[in-house]
């Protein structure tokens, strides 16, 4: 079922995800030099989205 264009927020204002998904943690880490290669993908450290 789908919905009605109206309950769309004006503008198509959106606000941005404060939690990232496994994968995107670790693009992050490897920007920062936190991630090697080999390194395990469960239990990362907690990141903060960048703005």
């Amino acid at each position: 079922m789908s919905r009605h264009p109206s309950f769309k927020p004006p503008g198509g204002m959106t606000k941005s995800r404060n939690v990232l998904k496994r994968f995107e943690r670790v693009e992050l880490l490897r920007k920062r030099g936190q991630w090697k290669d080999g390194d395990r993908v469960v239990s990362l450290v907690k990141t903060k989205p960048e703005d």
